[in-house]
């Protein structure tokens, strides 16, 4: 995948495929504040979806201008390990489990 402002695609992470698309983007929330930007995982023919929450750009939290999304393939590929180093088992079934990403990706 190369830099551009891509919002949905695939991507090959240990010799799995896993579609991913942007949820949604960095918004302001009345009662939360800043919310970051979140990206929805699929392993590709399975049912059981994974979203990341990612925290708020710390421009905007200093009331800068927005930017361009920084959506790449090792952020994408952390977060695909991540989720499934914490329980995401994307051949079960049910609702789509939620991650909360920290600061430094993890």
């Amino acid at each position: 995948m190369s830099k551009n402002l891509s919002t949905s695609g695939t991507i090959d992470v240990d010799g799995t495929t896993y579609e991913w698309r942007l949820q949604s983007e960095p918004q302001w929330s009345d009662d939360d504040g800043w919310k970051g930007m979140v990206l929805s995982l699929l392993e590709k023919d399975c049912q059981r979806e994974a979203m990341l929450e990612f925290p708020a750009p710390k421009r905007l939290l200093k009331g800068l201008p927005r930017g361009r999304l920084q959506i790449d393939d090792p952020t994408i590929s952390r977060g695909i390990r991540a989720a499934l180093g914490a329980g995401w088992e994307p051949m079960s079934r049910g609702k789509p489990v939620v991650f909360v990403v920290d600061a430094e990706g993890n």
